[in-house]
């Protein structure tokens, strides 16, 4: 069981402000006292924790709960460790010191982005095992590095490993965004970024010209950058920091098992779903990449969005009602019956 935190609060609000607490702030993140946090959870749950280090320092944790029916494929759930950098001076609360006011609102770099997924994805399995639930699919929670500057040594490296495949992960839920009404956002696909490094050499000077009416997403994008680095002279160059060119799509329509099972618990509990594309990118999208379909989802409703901005807060009963939330989708999703490329 959990401890007891400060009088009259919930011991999954008491979880939940420990984890914010954990600086696993760009860009030197502490991810051992996270993987420690992780580790302990798991003692406590009585799921086997594996690591798997996909880069120096950089540890992907796997806490699992095996299903009835080892021949299924899993459901994953995907969460990241790593929050943005924060300018404490524009915060009301220290960002780290999880400081909840007096109307429940709690206030945390990561409050929103995403350690409110990761401890609730934890103690929706708390409540199901404590309950006697026993589900066909295994779930594995996979709590991940290096997201928020890209995920390339965190996800995108993790997908490629034996232990990944070993997972046979057959349906993925990661992060989505909070939403001002009273709907929840989920997303079924994502941006494709590009993010491009251009050096220019010699003096210093007008060293750029800008081409009116050009846009990225135009199949001559890369073609107008190598253009533009000769028309400016001898010694410019550019490299891409980032090109995502694998865009994948997870069907939102009951040709899609996930999807079907997905929306109809939330139906059941009349969530009104906006299926949207991701205006950023997370690590989905390697998840996609990949074959293993994934939707983005953040059970934040009535809550302005937040994420990367100053005084990042959420809302207690808003956390607790999304512990309450996963704890349906996740007796839907592992209860999925055997589907053909489960075999």
């Amino acid at each position: 069981m959990t401890s007891k935190g400060p009088e009259g609060e919930h011991p999954s609000v008491t979880l939940f402000r420990k984890y914010l607490r954990i600086r696993t702030v760009q860009p030197k993140p502490d991810y051992g006292a996270a993987v420690a946090f992780l580790e302990e959870r798991a003692h406590q749950l009585g799921l086997s924790c594996q690591k798997v280090e996909v880069a120096p320092g950089n540890v992907v944790t796997v806490l699992t709960w095996p299903g009835s029916n080892p021949t299924l494929s899993s459901i994953l759930l995907n969460s990241h460790m790593d929050v943005v950098p924060v300018f404490k001076e524009h915060w009301s609360h220290d960002p780290f010191e999880a400081f909840k006011d007096s109307e429940g609102y709690i206030y945390a770099r990561g409050a929103q982005d995403m350690k409110c997924v990761s401890i609730q994805y934890l103690e929706a399995v708390r409540r199901l095992k404590g309950e006697g639930h026993h589900f066909p699919r295994t779930i594995h929670m996979t709590f991940v590095p290096d997201e928020e500057v890209g995920g390339h040594q965190g996800m995108e490296l993790f997908v490629q490993q034996p232990e990944f495949q070993a997972l046979r992960a057959g349906f993925a839920l990661d992060e989505g965004l909070a939403n001002p009404t009273d709907a929840f956002t989920v997303f079924y696909s994502e941006r494709s970024p590009w993010w491009v490094r251009v050096t220019s050499t010699g003096r210093p000077g007008h060293g750029s010209r800008f081409i009116e009416d050009t846009a990225a997403e135009k199949l001559a994008f890369e073609e107008q950058l190598q253009g533009w680095c000769q028309a400016a002279g001898e010694g410019v160059t550019f490299e891409f920091a980032q090109k995502w060119t694998k865009p994948r799509v997870t069907p939102t329509d009951d040709s899609n098992p996930w999807w079907k099972a997905f929306s109809r618990a939330c139906k059941d509990m009349n969530l009104t779903l906006e299926p949207e594309i991701f205006p950023a990118a997370t690590d989905s999208r390697y998840l996609r990449a990949v074959g293993v379909p994934a939707l983005g989802f953040s059970p934040m409703n009535r809550t302005p969005v937040l994420l990367h901005d100053h005084d990042e807060r959420l809302h207690e009963a808003v956390f607790l009602r999304g512990v309450d939330i996963y704890t349906r989708l996740l007796s839907a999703l592992a209860s999925v019956p055997t589907l053909p490329g489960d075999s």
